[in-house]
């Protein structure tokens, strides 16, 4: 039994989609302001991990992610660059794509855009307004949230205490509640605007998911997922303005990813802490270890990204690796039966039950660990054959289906560990002025077919052709 921490709950609850075994599964997705950073991937790497896990337990998932292209930051950042706003977030949009798939994250079938959905989300409004949720003031649309009676729900908030949200604008002075939320923005100089039963302006930030998850999705669907950030106020008016659309449940479980911070403290440019997947890249560190350090953590619980994490990722999937060598050297030409046969399928048993125990990947984990040592064991004994070595490589098969690392990437995209951590010797003793080591490094390195750029955000790697 699969079960899952509702927020809406606040439990654990067993998992029951509507309509099994399809799963409706929406996942908030970037703003297209900036390269994506290693936060937003730990979320997109969880997300992709429950959605491998429901496809390994055999669920049909239909997975939508959205892409906002239009927003505050977006519109500022795009004039600041002298860039128009469509090709601005063009350039983001494909880096994104190329960060997804450099992580290996299997692809939504869907990333509907917010501006090719403003039908939707006009129609969308409209049915609010029509049942009383909304108000206009000085020519923007808002949602009054002493409307609905059940706001709060999702976070925990008090009405009688609730203030505004984070993303509250500046400009919304004209609120009648000071907790109430923009549903369309009037038109400013410079900014985007479509027409509108209310007048030319843009969505709001909250609307965009809404119109476009139900469009995708139903107007209740199974599962809704996002940093833990978005819990208020943006899934909480989320609920409240599909709900008071529709009259119906919006979304029947719904899952939040804590935050990552780096060395202990918050993610930030101006603590020299904040990395983007492609500055982690630059520096030579390999995508399959990035991906594991962002999966190996339970999903409620902080992840503290470190360099040091990234050594240890590369420590435990070298286990596997060496254990699938000793396996094709030592037990490939041995005849006889599976020795092992039943404490692969225990192993096999556990990994999943981990699993569907709220995404215990840390648990989970643990037990390929153990069956490694296990297996490790009885081939320094003799014990293992060519039947053993099929059984347990069926095995990491399987499991990498589901945890994405366990198995080697390509290997012409990756990074030998060892030249990664010459190349962090040699950064080191740059920042020392140690030359003369820094030079003998470079030359290893060079020896190992690669060549080291010395950039701004530290030393990027390359193949030498």
């Amino acid at each position: 039994m699969i079960a899952f921490h509702n927020s809406l709950s606040g439990r654990l609850e067993a998992f029951e989609p509507l309509d099994p075994p399809r799963v409706g599964l929406y996942t908030c997705g970037p703003t297209v302001h900036d390269f994506a950073h290693i936060g937003n991937f730990r979320a997109y790497v969880w997300e992709d991990l429950l959605r491998r896990h429901l496809e390994y337990r055999g669920f049909e998932v239909r997975h939508v992610m959205n892409i906002t292209d239009v927003e505050d930051k977006i519109i500022r950042k795009a004039a600041e660059a002298g860039v128009p706003i469509g090709e601005w977030t063009a350039r983001f949009t494909q880096a994104f794509f190329e960060d997804v798939r450099t992580l290996r994250l299997k692809p939504a079938h869907h990333y509907p855009r917010a501006t090719e959905h403003i039908p939707e989300m006009i129609e969308l409004l409209r049915r609010l307004e029509e049942r009383g949720h909304t108000y206009v003031a000085d020519g923007s649309l808002y949602f009054r949230i002493a409307s609905f009676p059940g706001y709060g729900r999702l976070s925990g908030l008090d009405r009688e205490r609730l203030i505004a949200g984070a993303r509250v604008d500046a400009d919304e002075y004209g609120k009648d509640d000071p907790a109430d939320f923009v549903l369309w923005k009037a038109a400013k100089p410079g900014e985007p605007t479509w027409d509108s039963p209310w007048g030319p302006g843009r969505p709001g930030w909250h609307i965009e998911c809404s119109a476009m998850s139900m469009k995708y999705l139903g107007e209740t669907f199974d599962i809704h997922t996002g940093g833990i950030d978005n819990k208020f106020p943006h899934h909480e008016n989320e609920i409240a303005q599909s709900e008071g659309a529709t009259g119906r449940p919006f979304v029947r479980y719904w899952l939040h990813c804590a935050h990552l911070v780096v060395g202990g403290e918050k993610m930030s440019k101006s603590l020299g802490n904040f990395y983007t997947l492609r500055e982690l890249l630059d520096r030579g560190h390999p995508p399959r270890l990035i991906r594991h350090v962002l999966i190996s953590t339970h999903y409620r619980k902080p992840l503290n990204f470190t360099f040091e994490a990234l050594d240890q990722a590369g420590a435990e999937l070298a286990r596997i690796d060496d254990l699938r060598r000793r396996l094709a050297d030592e037990a490939a030409g041995r005849r006889g039966p599976a020795t092992m046969a039943e404490r692969v399928e225990a192993a096999e048993r556990a990994f999943g039950e981990r699993l569907d125990d709220d995404l215990n990947v840390s648990g989970a984990l643990g037990e390929v660990f153990r069956l490694v040592r296990e297996a490790n064991t009885a081939l320094d004994r003799g014990e293992l054959t060519a039947a053993d070595a099929e059984t347990i490589e069926g095995f990491f098969e399987r499991a990498d289906a589901v945890i994405g690392t366990l198995l080697p990437w390509d290997a012409q995209e990756e990074i030998d560990p060892e030249v990664t951590r010459l190349a962090q010797e040699r950064e080191a003793a740059r920042r020392r002025r140690d030359w003369a080591t820094a030079d003998r490094l470079r030359d290893e390195i060079a020896a190992r077919g690669y060549q080291v750029e010395d950039t701004p955000r530290g030393p990027r790697l390359k193949r030498r052709r």
